[in-house]
Parts: structure tokens; sequence; C-alpha cells
């Protein structure tokens, strides 16, 4: 297919499209995973293990895809996943992105490091966005983020606990992404120089380049380096669960707990209080060679018997992967990369499509497998 000539319509689309449009340094970013990126492919991989079970001559003329996620009214059991630095990949991108999310019907999560803050996703989308956080070192610096979240009403958040440490992500170095040096500019330099139009639209035009939900604890918020210091600075690998613990007493939302694979891990996000997992290795952008999400998740069901909610991401390219996740057990899935592709592809109006395809994708399947709700939805419809 000559794709110059076409509309993205899968996800494998969008991402043809956002390669063609960004700067090769923020595509592999996005792109890439760590290492000999085994775990970002087992990802997508390992939906294959898991069949569809076809079921004919039911009634499936009322077939509905919503559900709840968080205490919230979702038009399918799928939300935006929190990405770092989303706002590089298109003009305001998590602003976009809430807005699409907020016309599809589907929670929109604002990463801690992302370009726009909370306030801005809030005001430019007028809606209420789940929230994601790190722990850091300086615990006052966590407060005082969760007050921001708070002040803008969210009532979810999402916390990553699997980044003790940063995954070696050798994209990144190869382009001069975390490179040092005069080579390692020159390098960046000469990629942004093929893509004029992103230097315009973004680069000219999608200012400011910062980390908006960190502005008030950066001396200098308006230089990348001095946020790149700070992030690298607060990476804090004594973390245990007893800060978990600690987070619940001061966050009085739903807490979910992402970055989870094992069962005793799961089963400690319980005992810490969380309202929710998400079965995740981190897009395979942390330790290479885990087990896929998807593989994960029905060892992590079955051991929290529905005490708290499940959710996964990782390798969830179409809507038939949501149907497959939602029957092993999952609440809902968060997708990542397929939404920034779509962005960086089409821009807000490619979140939109991305969106809607997921949907349909959803509704097709469901009745093909003579189901009509969402809860019907279980492990009797797969094979393995």
């Amino acid at each position: 297919m000559d794709m110059n000539n076409s509309f993205p319509i899968s996800v494998e689309d969008f991402r043809h499209f956002a390669k063609k449009r960004l700067p090769n340094f923020l595509f592999d970013y996005i792109d890439g995973g760590s290492n000999d990126e085994r775990t970002m492919a087992a990802n997508i991989a390992d939906f294959e293990d898991y069949c569809l079970k076809q079921q004919v001559m039911s009634d499936v003329g009322s077939v509905n895809t919503s559900t709840e996620l968080c205490g919230q009214t979702a038009s399918m059991p799928l939300a935006l996943a929190p990405v770092g630095m989303a706002g590089m990949m298109a003009r305001r991108g998590e602003v976009q992105a809430a807005k699409a999310a907020k016309a599809a019907g589907v929670p929109f999560t604002c990463s801690t490091v992302g370009v726009c803050s909370v306030e801005e996703i809030k005001q430019a989308s007028t809606s209420i966005p789940w929230f994601q956080l790190y722990m850091l070192r300086d615990r006052d610096v966590v407060l005082q983020i969760l007050e921001r979240a708070k002040l803008a009403g969210c009532n979810t958040l999402i916390f990553t606990v699997d980044l003790a440490v940063a995954g070696m992500r050798h994209r990144d170095y190869r382009n001069g992404m975390l490179a040092e040096g005069l080579k390692a500019k020159w390098s960046m330099f000469s990629q942004l120089a093929t893509r004029p139009r992103w230097l315009m639209d973004v680069g000219c035009l999608g200012g400011p380049h910062a980390i908006g939900n960190l502005s008030d604890v950066v001396d200098n918020p308006n230089s990348m380096a001095a946020f790149k210091a700070f992030i690298d600075s607060q990476f804090d690998p004594s973390v245990t669960w007893k800060d978990i613990t600690w987070l619940r007493s001061v966050w009085d939302g739903k807490l979910i707990i992402k970055g989870v694979l094992e069962v005793d891990d799961a089963r400690q996000a319980v005992d810490a209080g969380a309202d929710g997992v998400v079965v995740s290795n981190h897009g395979g952008r942390q330790l290479d060679g885990v087990a896929s999400s998807i593989s994960k998740l029905p060892a992590v069901v079955d051991a929290l018997d529905k005490q708290i909610d499940v959710f996964m991401d990782g390798g969830v390219r179409s809507g038939i992967d949501v149907v497959k996740a939602v029957a092993l057990g999952a609440k809902g899935v968060l997708i990542g990369r397929p939404w920034v592709w779509a962005m960086a592809a089409r821009q807000e109006a490619g979140i939109t499509a991305l969106l809607t395809r997921f949907q349909q994708e959803i509704e097709v399947a469901m009745a093909l497998m003579g189901v009509n709700r969402i809860a019907e939805l279980n492990a009797d419809l797969i094979d393995h």
C-alpha cells in the first residue's frame, strides 16, 4: 500500500506517519524500549497466544462497549496512559490528547513529566484528567505536586513504581538524546533540520518547552537541561511499600499502582491500600527480558480475586487486544505509544480517529463473540 496517498487506519499506519513527521530522536524516544527491546516486542507478540472464541446465532442487537473506570463512566474499557514529553510530539500535545479523550468518552492521564501542566490541560479541555506521579527523593515536592493535582480536581492518581532507576534505552544514546558533547548536539541538530514542519509547529509555536507540573520546583523553568538535572537527581532507589502506605495516608482519592508484574507485588499493593494495579513492564522501557504484560495478567487477576481493580498496559494495538485483556480479567487497558503516534501523525484528529477505530473494533469483536456487554467478557471466551 502506498502510505503517502492513504489515511492512517491502524496503529501501525499512525506509527508510519509519525516516523515521517518527528525528528528521529523524538520518534525513537516514543518508539524504543530498553536494551535489545525483547520485552517490548513480546508485549505485542504475546497477544497472539490468546484467541477469541466466536459464537454465532446470538442476539447481539444491543452491543454496548461502555463501562466504569475508577468511578467514572467510560465509552469503552480504555484510558490514555501517561506519556512523558508528549507535548514535544505535537504542539501542546497533552492538551490535544485530553480534548480527544473527552470527546471519545475515555480518561486521559496527565504525566508528571509532560510539557503541559495539569492546570493547562484542565482549562483547555474542560475535563479533569487522571494524574500520574513517581516517588521523588524530596517528599515535600511529592506533596506539592499532589496538592496541585487536588486543586485541579484530580481524583485518580496513577502511581508508577517500576522506575527506581532508569532503564537502558540504547536508541536514546545512539541518536544523541542522552549522549553528551559536541557530536551529540550536532546529531540532534541535523535531525531537527530534516523536519521543518515539526520545527515550525512545535519548535517555534509549541512553547513553552518546559515540564509544566514541575515549574514551581525547578530553579530555571525555561531550561530543559535544568529539568533533566532535577529529574535525574530525584530518582529514589530506596522506595519500598512503606512509602506507598505513606502515600495512601496523604492522598484521599483513587490510588492505582502502575508497574506490577508479579503476584506478590500485587498483594503488597492491596495491603498498602491501593484501589487498583496496572500490570505493566513500562512498555518494555525498563527491565528488558521480563515477561509481557498480557502473559502476567491472568495470574494477578486470579490472585487478587476482585479485591481491587486490575488494569494492564503494554502492547495493546487494537480493539481486539482490548477485548482479550478484558476477557482475561482486566478492568480496562491503558494505551501510550498508539495515541502519541496518532497525535504526531494527525494532531488531535488523529487521536480521535484512533479511538473511534478502537471502539468500533471492540464493538464488532463483541458482536461476533455473541456478547452485548463488557461485563459478559470472561476467560471462557478465550482459547489459550
